[in-house]
């Protein structure tokens, strides 16, 4: 992982390595295409030139669960679950998957409480095991740096996913968490521990749903906590 940073008058850019933890290649949608043939005349083997409908894209932000302080003996990066943040990754992965917000693609900080987060997810919500699972350390640091996370996970989502993925989750940390959150939704978005923003715009690609819908343009589907009914 490099860290360039490009000037004291602006901000560091991060590198993202592709490697995924476990790509899934029969998870992916397939392309959606369609046919149109106008009354009164014959189909013919030009491609068609209707106009596709924009995809409906969802992301999920959610903060990784409650972790124990250990005081000075443990790095903070290295901190891991209490017993009542592993519980409640449980269910917030439980009511996820209820809610039919799967993920396909997930991008995660490296630190020890979002990794733990995400295993005890993929452990109890069998959906979230086939998503292809990249692990971004500058997901760490970037939520410290006032208003750059929101930039930096557009940057991240549209690297690692593609136009036939339709979800995409993204785990690390606040004030970042919330500042993204409230950023793309125009909205003032709390996110505590284990709660996940649940974000819709439309395009035919991440790129696409990203420009016409522009800072504040996402629509704030809900907030996913451990204790909500």
């Amino acid at each position: 992982m490099r860290l360039v940073v490009l000037g004291c008058s602006k901000p560091a850019s991060f590198s993202f390595p592709k490697s995924p933890i476990n790509p899934n290649p029969s998870n992916r949608l397939p392309a959606r295409s369609i046919s149109v043939t106008t009354a009164g005349t014959e189909a013919s083997d030009e491609p068609s030139k209707a106009v596709l409908p924009l995809l409906r894209r969802r992301l999920i932000l959610l903060r990784h669960a409650e972790s124990t302080f250990v005081g000075s003996r443990v790095k903070d990066h290295e901190r891991p679950l209490s017993k009542s943040g592993r519980s409640d990754a449980m269910n917030v992965a439980r009511k996820l998957e209820q809610m039919g917000w799967i993920p396909e693609v997930i991008l995660s900080s490296d630190a020890t409480r979002t990794k733990e987060t995400l295993q005890i997810m993929q452990e109890n919500a069998k959906g979230f095991s086939g998503a292809e699972v990249y692990f971004i350390p500058s997901f760490y640091s970037i939520a410290a740096m006032d208003g750059q996370t929101a930039e930096h996970l557009q940057r991240a989502i549209c690297e690692y996913s593609r136009d036939e993925i339709l979800t995409v989750m993204c785990m690390g940390h606040n004030r970042g968490w919330e500042e993204a959150a409230s950023m793309f939704s125009g909205a003032v978005v709390e996110l505590k521990t284990c709660n996940a923003a649940l974000l819709e715009a439309a395009g035919k690609s991440w790129d696409e749903a990203f420009d016409k819908a522009g800072l504040g343009g996402w629509k704030l589907h809900g907030i996913v906590k451990p204790d909500s009914p």
